[in-house]
């Protein structure tokens, strides 16, 4: 279990998180929604250790500190929004690099037909040899989710994953998270904006606006208009898909100038 204590995220005198409480169980996905700025991302960065924090995150026991950070961070596997790298790497040999702290001269024909494998499980087998320089943001971000899987973590965190992505590619790559969670029991917390997408995909969902926790929960109980309609200032209509998820539909505001 993966547990927040009054977890507290201050930028000067702003406080984008405020005494955050939240517990996370393994295998089950964990969206964050809420409008920009809501400190999505920065809960996200305060878990992994990459931002200062008040109050307490804890892992089986263990409680993250800063002289224990390296270790805090051996089951985490984070793939931040930015996904822009200027190394000159082959996409193979980013991926590879999501084991570094195993890494040795030589790569053992395991782990380079582990890698091989994630490539062609998201269907970006072709891009092994090009330049990660010279793919598309889409294309990085899948190369940046393969890294991520090939570190075997026990908490996968994902800061808008599916960004750039056309619809089949969103698909896929969530299928793919949700195969993974539930296969290898993950921890996984992840930033959606597409309200649509994370009622389909999300075991729980955590709704964030002015540093506090507006509501946690089921998709279902949680993606209600009239909740919605604070958060995110605007009109929202909740219809039902045939798979039984909640489909967000937003209405444009009519008075709003051209």
């Amino acid at each position: 279990m993966l547990k927040l204590d009054r977890l507290t995220i201050q930028y000067g005198a702003l406080t984008v998180a405020r005494d955050i409480d939240a517990q996370f169980e393994a295998g089950n996905i964990y969206t964050i929604l809420g409008a920009n700025g809501a400190g999505k991302s920065s809960l996200l960065k305060a878990i992994f250790g990459e931002l200062a924090f008040s109050g307490a995150v804890t892992y089986q026991g263990s409680v993250q500190t800063k002289s224990q950070l390296n270790a805090w961070r051996k089951p985490i596997a984070y793939m931040p929004q930015d996904s822009h790298t200027d190394a000159e790497l082959t996409t193979l040999e980013v991926v590879i690099l999501g084991r570094m702290d195993s890494l040795s001269r030589h790569i053992s024909d395991e782990l380079l037909r582990e890698a091989v494998e994630l490539l062609a499980e998201l269907n970006i087998s072709h891009l092994a040899h090009r330049s990660i320089r010279s793919l598309s943001g889409g294309q990085r971000q899948l190369a940046m989710f393969a890294q991520a899987l090939l570190r075997r973590p026990k908490i996968l965190l994902l800061d808008e994953p599916v960004s750039a992505l056309d619809m089949a590619h969103q698909i896929n790559l969530l299928d793919k998270v949700r195969h993974y969670t539930q296969q290898h029991q993950l921890i996984c917390i992840m930033v959606l904006h597409d309200l649509s997408l994370a009622a389909q995909f999300s075991d729980e969902v955590i709704l964030l606006s002015d540093g506090d926790i507006q509501a946690q929960g089921m998709p279902k109980a949680v993606l209600r208009s009239e909740i919605l309609r604070k958060v995110y200032q605007v009109d929202i209509e909740i219809l039902t898909s045939h798979q039984g998820s909640p489909v967000i539909h937003p209405y444009r505001n009519r008075q709003a100038s051209v």
